[in-house]
């Protein structure tokens, strides 16, 4: 059994009722019209012109504030915080802090993340990139073995060759600095707290003790994670981390200093040293990181903006999607529909193509991001999709300002976690935050997991005619991630929703699939993002085979998708979205999510 597909072994069935089908109503025609003329701006998008027949709604969701994770102890340390006047970011900072504890298998503080920031204030869209980085010392052969061939991925996940520089506390507190409201030593009292006391282990971190991941073997997992008799923790069993609660003291006082110089960042360094396959990180790597900037990519979708982060992130593949989708008449359909799945599934194939090839670090090379979303081209790609799919693999197409390049060797795994918050001021955060893999690398510093999201670069940095892979391994570069946290705006740029989800390379189809539920067939929320999953990339038709109605299924082996279990049992996606003007969000039942949104006490 491999990595991904134990899982179809472990979730509970979430059971569905009969949902109503949606038709596409001629104002969102309209709607969309008036949006494309400001396809192309990201950060402060020029707002489109009034829509008719888009009546403006009761905007009672401003005065509201809501978090939704992956864990109940996480969005509650994110509610303390709002219900004491913070701002998203400022519950953002407190649900990371406690993600990294009870959920270490996703996240963690040693990690990165992607931050999607909508102010209510200014109707704008700013990214935050905490992407990690690839260490000074860093060669493109390093995960290439003595015989010429790729590391085996058990082998290379665990090595001290994995771990990136952690951007995640440096890209929050730099957020925290922008849009920050209680002071940052207030917003680790819940985390900190809960790591002396100790909290319950979950049923779904218990189930990753059962498997065998590489990282289970790792010394410093074992000693975490197993009794004095010998045997893993049950679910049900209390877990205290005493070497967390510590860092998390002189985190809240030292500030990001904690982490990146002092006795932590020698830890780092030594950890990433020792066997096997040491890795080349050095003190000046974890002090020169710097969080970027960047300004979002924005596109219609119907009646939407859809704001998603730049390269390295993939929010250029989930907005190609989208738009290969809007060329087709899946929003007539219906979520039983075996051709609304076979046109989800030829969309994906035809953008994981396009975001595979193409899609690395900007500073490093270039990414055609206006050809993958020029119309025109969105279009061609979309005419691709025949009667029926075919046996070969689409092609990656060619857009305007593409550089040939190697066809890419990358593998993503699926330990990832998403967040959405909402603040009194009508701020929002969607972010995704990763370790990479299951527990990370398996090595421990201070209580929290050194990611391992090196092994997100491509093994094989060229091919065999020479050409780069545009996520090859190099110096200081960021490795391409699937993370995709998205904000929606109405026509007047006001909030209108916001969605991420974990899941490796399947994120882009996790949350498109919650995207078309929501948006085309007009269910709610936690429906949406409940409705079975289809990952189909390359050669590939993934997904939760048992949960899709047997004719969808037959419907779909008519038109060439042999449906196979595999990716596509532990997605996180976790959304919000405004319908009449209230918030309607949800969490993937495949996790241990909660969402809370309540109206807080007026001063």
């Amino acid at each position: 059994m491999d990595e991904f597909s134990f899982f179809a072994m472990a979730i509970h069935r979430y059971l569905l009722g009969n949902p109503m089908k949606q038709v596409r109503q001629v104002w969102m025609v309209l709607c969309l019209a008036a949006l494309t003329a400001c396809a192309a701006t990201p950060k402060q998008v020029a707002a489109p012109a009034p829509v008719q027949g888009h009546a403006s709604q009761p905007s009672a969701h401003k005065s509201q504030i809501f978090v939704v994770t992956a864990n109940p102890l996480a969005t509650d340390a994110g509610m303390a915080v709002l219900r004491r006047g913070g701002s998203a970011v400022d519950a953002a900072i407190a649900v990371q802090a406690m993600l990294s504890l009870v959920e270490p298998q996703s996240s963690g503080i040693g990690g990165g993340a992607f931050l999607t920031w909508y102010d209510g204030k200014a109707k704008s869209v700013t990214v935050y990139d905490g992407r990690e980085m690839a260490p000074a010392g860093a060669a493109p052969d390093m995960f290439v073995g003595p015989d010429g061939k790729p590391l085996p991925f058990n082998q290379a996940v665990v090595s001290g060759r994995a771990t990136g520089v952690p951007g995640a506390v440096k890209m929050l507190a730099t957020v925290h600095g922008d849009h920050g409201k209680l002071p940052w030593n207030a917003l680790f009292g819940d985390a900190r707290q809960t790591a002396s006391d100790g909290f319950i282990v979950s049923p779904r971190l218990a189930r990753f003790f059962k498997y065998g991941f590489a990282e289970l073997a790792m010394p410093d997992v074992r000693a975490y994670f197993m009794k004095p008799d010998g045997s893993w923790l049950q679910a049900g069993d209390r877990l205290r981390n005493p070497a967390y609660a510590a860092f998390l003291t002189r985190l809240a006082s030292e500030g990001p200093a904690a982490l990146y110089a002092g006795e932590t960042a020698r830890r780092i360094v030594d950890r990433t040293h020792a066997d096997p396959l040491p890795g080349t990180m050095t003190l000046a790597d974890l002090a020169a990181y710097r969080p970027v900037k960047r300004e979002a990519l924005c596109r219609p979708y119907r009646v939407y903006l859809v704001c998603a982060p730049p390269p390295p992130a993939s929010g250029v593949g989930t907005l190609e999607l989208l738009g290969i989708l809007a060329h087709t008449d899946i929003a007539s359909r219906t979520p039983d529909d075996p051709q609304a799945w076979y046109l989800f599934a030829e969309a994906s194939r035809l953008m994981y193509a396009d975001r595979d090839r193409y899609v690395g670090d900007p500073a490093f090379v270039t990414v055609p991001v206006t050809g993958l979303l020029d119309p025109a081209y969105v279009a061609a790609r979309a005419k691709l999709i025949g009667p029926r799919a075919a046996a070969t693999p689409p092609a990656p197409g060619t857009p305007a300002g593409a550089t040939l390049a190697a066809r890419d060797a990358t593998f993503e795994p699926t330990g990832t976690s998403h967040i959405v918050i909402g603040d009194a001021d009508g701020n929002v955060v969607s972010m995704t935050t990763t370790v990479e893999s299951i527990f990370g690398t398996g090595r421990m510093v201070d209580g929290f997991f050194l990611n391992n999201q090196l092994t997100d670069f491509s093994f094989s940095p060229r091919d065999d005619q020479g050409r780069t892979a545009a996520n090859a391994v190099a110096p200081g570069k960021r490795p391409r991630s699937s993370m995709t946290p998205l904000v929606l705006l109405d026509a007047k740029h006001e909030f209108a929703g916001a969605i991420g989800s974990a899941g490796g390379n399947a994120i882009l189809a996790y949350v498109a699939k919650s995207l078309v539920a929501a948006v085309d067939w007009g269910l709610p929320m936690q429906q949406a993002i409940a409705l079975p999953n289809l990952v189909a990339r390359g050669p590939n038709f993934q997904g939760e085979v048992d949960r899709f109605p047997p004719a969808a299924l037959e419907g779909l082996r008519a038109r060439g998708v042999d449906l196979k279990p595999g990716q596509g049992e532990d997605s996180g996606v976790h959304g919000v979205i405004v319908r009449d003007g209230r918030i309607d969000g949800g969490f993937d039942p495949r996790r241990e999510g909660k969402f809370v949104i309540e109206t807080p006490p007026q001063p």
